[in-house]
């Protein structure tokens, strides 16, 4: 069986019944934190994965793996997930729902990376720029990168605006080697 199609078809199932129960935000709230803690914590996956960890144990470490209160939805679901033996592709249901859930409210994700940090009124105008263009919700990260020199790279959808200085020194060099 194959891993996209089981994710998606549970994450499915999770976006409709959340979206009944207008509980599709907290739970994509709880998917992210989940996503993001099989990403900064590699033994949860190991952990999970482990055939001698009682399914009570897991299902305690997934509930505090989605936040500080996850709904009970949501607990039904890491429940159910275990009871099919589907744990393995949790981190993939999740992120499956992340995706849907997006898709859905027409949610875009947005990175500006800058060499030094900037205000928040530039990043307000950058997002809102995004956000007329994309003609959505804009999730909107800023990154600070010394070593682009000066300027900003700009990346959202499958958009990329390189204007840092470093880019612009890269094309000038390779324009004088020709």
């Amino acid at each position: 069986m194959d891993i996209g199609v089981i994710s998606v078809r549970y994450a499915r199932a999770l976006l409709k019944i959340a979206m009944e129960l207008n509980l599709d935000e907290q739970v994509y709230q709880e998917m992210q934190v989940l996503g993001a803690c099989y990403l900064k914590v590699p033994e949860l996956r190991f952990t999970i994965d482990n055939p001698m960890l009682l399914d009570n144990k897991k299902q305690q470490l997934l509930e505090t793996a989605c936040g500080q209160q996850p709904s009970e939805l949501t607990k039904k679901f890491i429940s159910l997930v275990l009871k099919e033996g589907r744990e393995n592709f949790l981190q993939f249901m999740a992120a499956a729902y992340i995706t849907l859930y997006r898709k859905q409210n027409n949610i875009t994700r947005g990175k500006l990376i800058t060499a030094v940090a900037v205000s928040s009124d530039v990043e307000e105008k950058m997002r809102k720029m995004v956000e007329a263009k994309t003609q959505g919700t804009v999730e909107f990260n800023t990154e600070t990168a010394p070593d682009i020199i000066g300027g900003f790279i700009l990346e959202y959808d499958t958009y990329r605006m390189d204007a840092s200085v470093k880019s612009q020194l890269h094309s000038i060099l390779t324009e004088l080697r020709k």
